[in-house]
């Protein structure tokens, strides 16, 4: 037997046996590593949810409602921003003091704020105060949103063998998407039981206090935790990153951040258009009740949840390079059925928007192939960057760039997605081409 396998941190599951079953101990990680994830992205989008109460609380209200309503979606936006610097921060001390120390700290960083916001006096209160701390919170937000997602996708696979790296990620993006769902479920409950008056006069900072009060509990959990076995390993050996994290990507894996933002890209078409803008634009376009539109989006969620366990597992069977390509073009041709249909019948909405949910499921494949592209001792910063970095791009300018295209065809949104699932298949051919050097970049013998 190649005793090395078990000695030198080289691949994603160093220290444990590569073909090892999952046990009780993996499932405990997985398990509170989702439920973070969740509580975190629950905290991160409930804001949209309440944006337009919050931008009367914490304005002042001579302010013209068109202006409000911009300056409260940019502090929305500010939380995007500060996602790729506050996660690459948070990868470098993860790289150099542990993973598990930066996954205890994303999500404090996280309940922090969001208890604050529930708190917080209003501007009638404290006046200019109340938007500024409202920014500062956001940014917060936004930091240890950046950190979470590559912190818990690369804790959890180097807790797991080589062979369910794919359905770990799997699990931990549908914790994820299972957060956005959750956000909805709650905002739902809040309407059927209060008034709007009452919403606005104090039920609006419910969301925030549960969100800060189940993150300290997340937290706390999270306690039991160990550290990966891959980091024990480098730490042990004195393979720790010496140099800067960062600066170690940027000079000899360019071709696997490409790799990963390319996949990200896809990511976050497949998320905000999809899943968080559909249901605006059928509103719009074919005036859809809103009532119908939430509903068919929450069973497309559902379907989300379904996909990225699939997707996942199949990687771990099949390769990462053909599952993604096999999803993006499922994800590129359902919703261009879906899409197209709408816009004259309306009939099979439910069933057609569900199998969308169930491709947009190749969320779960794509922190697998960012993962594995990065050697151990830089893994953590690989991603982080990557990640965050693609999202703060691709995902702040789809709005903008489907909003915009849409006056000019009412099919741009498919287009768009069309375009975005091609960039997947590109991807995922170079995957499937040079994955042996990605392998040796991230397992140098």
């Amino acid at each position: 037997m190649n005793t090395k396998t078990h000695t030198q941190p080289n691949s994603a599951d160093d220290g444990n046996a590569p073909h090892r079953r999952l046990n009780r101990s993996d499932a405990k990680t997985l398990s509170l590593s989702a439920l973070g994830g969740a509580l975190e992205f629950y905290d991160f989008v409930i804001f949209v949810y309440f944006a337009n109460v919050v931008g009367s609380l914490f304005f002042p209200a001579d302010m013209p409602d068109w202006l409000r309503q911009v300056q409260t979606y940019g502090i929305f936006a500010a939380g995007y921003l500060a996602r790729p610097l506050g996660g690459v921060i948070m990868a470098h001390f993860g790289d150099k003091l542990g993973r598990k120390r930066m996954f205890m700290m994303s999500i404090f960083l996280m309940a922090v704020p969001t208890l604050a916001i529930g708190l917080m006096p209003t501007y009638e209160t404290i006046g200019i105060a109340a938007p500024l701390l409202l920014l500062l919170f956001r940014i917060l937000q936004g930091a240890a949103i950046g950190g979470e997602a590559p912190g818990a996708w690369v804790f959890v696979t180097e807790h797991v063998s080589k062979r369910h790296v794919g359905f770990a990620c799997g699990v931990l993006s549908a914790g994820l998407v299972a957060g956005i769902l959750i956000g909805s479920l709650v905002t739902t409950f809040l309407h059927a039981i209060y008034s709007a008056e009452e919403i606005h006069s104090f039920a609006w900072r419910y969301p925030f206090i549960l969100g800060g009060l189940s993150g300290f509990v997340t937290m706390y959990l999270r306690r039991w935790l160990h550290e990966t076995p891959v980091f024990k390993a480098m730490e042990q050996r004195k393979e720790l990153a010496e140099d800067l994290p960062l600066k170690t990507v940027l000079k000899g894996h360019i071709p696997s951040v490409v790799v990963s933002m390319a996949v990200t890209w896809v990511l976050t078409a497949a998320i905000v258009v999809t899943i968080l803008m559909t249901p605006a634009l059928l509103q719009k376009l074919i005036q859809l009740d809103p009532q119908t539109s939430l509903e068919a989006n929450s069973v497309a969620i559902i379907f989300v949840l379904i996909g990225t366990l699939v997707c996942g597992a199949l990687a771990d069977r099949f390769g990462n390079g053909p599952i993604l390509a096999i999803f993006s073009v499922g994800l590129g041709a359902s919703y261009w059925v879906f899409y197209s249909t709408m816009l004259q019948d309306t009939s099979l909405l439910f069933p057609l928007y569900a199998l969308v949910g169930f491709f947009v499921g190749l969320v779960g494949v794509v922190p697998a192939i960012a993962v594995k592209s990065f050697p151990p001792a830089i893994r953590f910063t690989g991603l982080s960057f990557s990640y965050n970095l693609a999202y703060a791009i691709f995902g702040g300018t789809t709005p903008l760039v489907v909003s915009t295209l849409i006056n000019e065809d009412p099919l741009a949104p498919a287009y768009y997605v069309t375009l975005v699932c091609c960039v997947g298949v590109l991807a995922s051919l170079a995957v499937m081409r040079f994955r042996v050097r990605l392998d040796v970049a991230a397992n140098p013998a």
